[in-house]
């Protein structure tokens, strides 16, 4: 999979492989929004260290370790964040999903869940994903209900798991969707979320 030119889209978004002159396209929301990174393990207050974080999952997608996409809401015409792929496990059919984030005009917005159909479609259906897991801190009340409202499956928490960019150590919640449970009720109602109006 690393070596292909992975392109997912529907009617309403676009994901492509992350490049590095995609900082272009995505440095304005670090100078506009850089609160948008409140929960995530990186730093990103300035237009280096966003430069530093797609230079270094361009380079993980090189080493054949993760698959970062960036995001294009095909409806507004406009870039709107990025996720990925990562500790991909071929061998053992698993995988995990994350290193999400959107632009605040793009969050609560049908884009995340229309990403989230593509990228375990491909995941389950093209990939033979038996597995693909989901983690967060736990005080991210907002990515805890964006997974949930997919159909992820709360399994834990990982306490005292991992160092904040503040200081300290958070609890991270671990979500996942099994195979059988996307081709039994997960893909139909994620499906049917996304064409309520």
């Amino acid at each position: 999979m690393f070596k292909e030119n992975i392109i997912l889209e529907n009617e309403e978004v676009l994901l492509r492989p992350l490049h590095r002159n995609d900082l272009e396209n995505l440095k304005h929301f670090v100078i506009n929004e850089p609160e948008i990174w409140k929960f995530s393990l990186v730093q990103i207050a300035t237009v280096e260290q966003l430069e530093d974080y797609i230079n270094k999952a361009v380079e993980a997608r090189e080493l054949e370790k993760e698959y970062p996409f960036i995001v294009f809401d095909k409806v507004k015409k406009e870039y709107a964040g990025c996720t990925r792929y990562y500790d991909i496990q071929l061998a053992y059919k698993y995988l995990q999903l994350g290193y999400t984030w959107y632009g605040k005009t793009f969050q609560g917005t049908k884009l995340n869940k229309n990403c989230k159909l593509l990228l375990l479609e491909y995941a389950f259906e093209i990939l033979g994903m038996e597995r693909v897991e989901f983690r967060a801190d736990n005080r991210n009340e907002r990515s805890k209900v964006a997974m949930k409202s997919i159909g992820c499956v709360v399994e834990g928490i990982f306490r005292n798991h991992l160092p904040t960019i503040e200081g300290g150590r958070r609890d991270s919640i671990v979500l996942s969707i099994l195979k059988e449970e996307w081709e039994k009720k997960v893909k139909e109602n994620l499906i049917q979320k996304i064409n309520s109006r």
